[in-house]
């Protein structure tokens, strides 16, 4: 460890004392942005002309099995050949924006209004959910291959969800693209979030035709990144997606499936592709605004593929109005113009395109890195204490809080500059009494006085904190051969119960951001053992939501036996 960057001397905010994360303040005017975003949408559906490309709507695919996949193919007019981008998912093909019965302009797929958008967002009405627009590919010279999942759709079968199947099943839709009259036999994949995971399952499998991959934020571990994030169930987003494809044909419901298996064991392990496999160039985006969801598994993927060729596209936006942005198409149509095109001439792009922001709203870098988490990353060590967060470690003492109703906070102010960027930990040594468990949900938090700084998050939360993580204390159990003192990694296999009056050492990891402080700025560590914000949609991170499971009382222990402190990737200060 290196020195901490100056810090000012703390404030009578920055000591431990006893808090409700849940109430922070800016809610009442953040419920006013949340209705307006509702009922108009900043989103445009334009409608492409007609004679531009050639669309075939349900062609079939016969995979290995012989069940039917059915796709459309949208085709740039002209004789061809042409690259193929591909994608797969479960969210119907043929859901698109529906021109309106009275007016003019479409009716938005309901996802467009529950879940807030940040910026404008533009694309044709050929373009189903966080799918590449077929009339902005088409223009580029590429064919776009949209598919429905088996069991999904108008495809045949049953399907299961994150399984092998799909990885087989994808594989043999780009197999097939390949071989047709218009294709040129290279394909690449593109799309967000299930789009995403779809292409690490196909990757993984080694489809000879598949010569390039753009998953846009996808996890890559159901288990870790979404279902159970710390052995926590989780009980609100992934509850809503079931409802949302309950047209579909399903093995089994994944929810239901996640409470069956509390633990990572098999079923889980074989829900995650085999990452080392992959070795085509891939274009990662690794958003810092969706540790609900897929950034933790989006930056797992860059890290742990095999591929010489690969890049880490970050921001901390919204999902969609950055994957249709002017600026992130750039990327991809250099990306694919290199790897799909074969084109020597298109730009190189960094191994690393990294984005710090100051708030949600202001970014205030945009840099080049040749790695994540940057070279320069200084791994710094900030130690509980009563007065706050401190360089040095603090005398013994310890302080408690009910689980169920109240949060603990410590922070640190800032006496100059200072960046962070990368994934943080927290070591952490509690005792529960009345329990033989806690839940131990953190956030990281930024503060300008009294003013709480928010940032984007999962689902359109405009109010998130930096990072947030979670861990049950009772699975507390890491696998040294894949942790780190910055990236502890639980196994999740057994649960090991806590005794009364057990100080047991919990590490919790926490999710990759990029933060600027300016100096007087304050860093503030919250811990609870409840979610973080309420379940109201308006002003909470609906539908994130998760199992209750605290009781009793918890404590948080700290001093030369119980050394509890914070590690903070400094890239700047």
């Amino acid at each position: 460890m290196v020195p901490t960057p100056p810090f000012l001397h703390h404030t009578p905010s920055d000591a431990a004392a006893l808090d409700r994360p849940w109430r922070r303040p800016g809610a009442a005017r953040y419920a006013l942005t949340r209705i307006r975003g509702a009922l108009r949408p900043p989103v445009e559906v334009y409608t492409p002309d007609p004679d531009s490309m050639v669309i075939e709507r349900d062609s079939e695919v016969l995979t290995r099995d012989g069940t039917v996949l059915r796709v459309n193919v949208h085709r740039p007019v002209g004789d061809g050949p042409f690259p193929v981008i591909l994608s797969a998912h479960p969210y119907g093909k043929d859901n698109l924006p529906t021109p309106k019965r009275f007016g003019k302009g479409y009716t938005l797929p309901f996802q467009y209004r529950a879940l807030r958008q940040t910026a404008p967002v533009r694309f044709s009405s050929l373009t189903s959910w966080e799918s590449p627009d077929p009339a902005f590919w088409t223009a580029q010279g590429y064919v776009v291959v949209n598919a429905d999942l088996r069991g999904c759709g108008h495809s045949d079968g049953i399907g299961s969800p994150f399984a092998g199947q799909e990885g087989e099943d994808v594989h043999d839709l780009v197999e097939w693209a390949a071989v047709q009259p218009w294709s040129t036999g290279r394909v690449a994949m593109l799309g967000v979030s299930y789009l995403a995971i779809t292409q690490w399952e196909a990757a993984a499998t080694r489809p000879p035709h598949l010569v390039a991959i753009v998953p846009w934020e996808g996890f890559t571990d159901a288990y870790r990144d979404l279902m159970c994030p710390g052995g926590i169930r989780e009980t609100g987003f992934i509850k809503m997606w079931s409802r949302g494809v309950k047209t579909n044909r399903l093995a089994y419901d994944i929810s239901t499936e996640t409470a069956e298996h509390p633990l990572r064991d098999d079923y889980w392990r074989s829900l995650v592709p085999d990452l080392a496999a992959i070795e085509v160039p891939a274009l990662v985006c690794g958003s810092f605004s969706d540790n609900n969801l897929h950034s933790r598994g989006s930056m797992r993927g860059f890290e742990k593929i095999s591929s010489i060729e690969k890049h880490l596209y970050t921001h901390r936006g919204g999902k969609w109005a950055t994957f249709y942005s002017a600026e992130a198409q750039r990327a991809q149509i250099d990306f694919l113009a290199r790897h799909l095109r074969e084109d020597p001439t298109a730009p190189q792009l960094p191994a690393v395109r990294l984005e710090v922001r100051e708030s949600r709203d202001a970014v205030v870098d945009v840099r080049d890195e040749s790695r994540w988490p940057p070279a320069s990353t200084q791994w710094t060590s900030l130690f509980v204490g009563s007065e706050g967060l401190t360089s040095d470690e603090p005398d013994a003492g310890s302080i408690s809080f009910d689980p169920a109703k109240t949060a603990v906070r410590f922070g640190i102010t800032f006496g100059a500059d200072t960046e962070i960027c990368g994934p943080a930990a927290l070591r952490l040594f509690v005792s529960v009494t009345d329990a033989d468990d806690v839940d131990l949900f953190v956030g990281l938090e930024k503060w300008r006085g009294t003013e709480y700084v928010p940032f984007e998050g999962s689902y359109g939360f405009g109010r998130d904190r930096i990072t947030t993580g979670w861990m049950r204390a009772s699975l507390r159990e890491l696998d040294p051969a894949l942790s780190t003192p910055h990236a502890p990694v639980p196994t999740y296999e057994r649960r090991q119960p806590l005794e009364p009056g057990e100080i047991v050492q919990v590490a919790v990891p926490l999710g990759p951001s990029a933060t600027a402080f300016r100096h007087g700025e304050q860093l503030r560590l919250v811990i609870a053992g409840r979610w973080l914000w309420p379940r109201n949609p308006l002003i909470g991170n609906a539908p994130a939501a998760y199992e209750s499971g605290s009781r009793g009382r918890a404590t948080v222990h700290w001093g030369p036996d119980a050394p509890s402190r914070l590690l903070v990737p400094v890239t700047r200060g």
